[in-house]
């Protein structure tokens, strides 16, 4: 009985985490320490990934100097974001291409598994964020080859995504979600859906 009860308290803690975690998009200046950062690589380093080929790589920007021409320099037009130069720390998320899960794997059934292995290390990594008060940003609106060649990453390493991290100077307000009957079904496509 007593690990039933301890088991749906981490599930309640577990669900309040998920539901504190949003995108962050106003960062006090305040340093990140390092062995915050390093919880959050010890996090993403233990998730699962396809035939355990693990690979995502992190390129942590915590210099001024490398995150200015990050803002400056590898960010699309069109859409503004002044507050990711207030970011103590950006993260490039990318995968270390593998014959066997970018190229064969793919081939045969159609899916990319180093972007399901990399999504899943970078959500561990935005989670033990959150756990820790950090709050994260994912951003997809940049040019992977400036990100390349401003951090000095290989050809053959693709750049996946950014993620900006810091202490957020203010809480975000939740943005809805659509509800369980909208997104899952049983069965198949027509089977029950969950009550909302």
């Amino acid at each position: 009985m007593k690990e039933q009860e301890q088991g749906v308290e981490s599930a309640a803690a577990f669900m309040e985490l998920l539901k504190g975690r949003r995108s962050c998009r106003d960062y006090s200046e305040r340093p990140v320490p390092q062995e915050m950062i390093d919880f959050c690589l010890e996090a993403a380093r233990l998730s699962p990934s396809a035939c355990n080929k693990q690979p995502w790589r992190f390129v942590i920007v915590t210099s001024p100097e490398k995150r200015a021409a990050l803002v400056s320099g590898a960010l699309l037009p069109g859409l503004p974001m002044p507050w990711l130069a207030k970011a103590p720390v950006i993260v490039a998320l990318c995968a270390e291409k593998s014959v066997v899960t970018h190229t064969l794997a793919p081939f045969f059934s159609g899916v990319s598994y180093h972007l399901i292995d990399c999504g899943i290390a970078g959500e561990h990594f935005v989670l033990a964020a959150e756990s820790q008060g950090l709050g994260t940003c994912w951003i997809g609106w940049f040019k992977p080859k400036a990100v390349r060649r401003i951090l000095g990453i290989p050809r053959g390493v693709q750049v996946l995504s950014l993620i900006s991290m810091g202490f957020p100077e203010k809480a975000s307000e939740p943005r809805p979600r659509l509800p369980l009957s909208e997104i899952a079904f049983t069965d198949s496509w027509q089977g029950d859906r969950p009550a909302p």
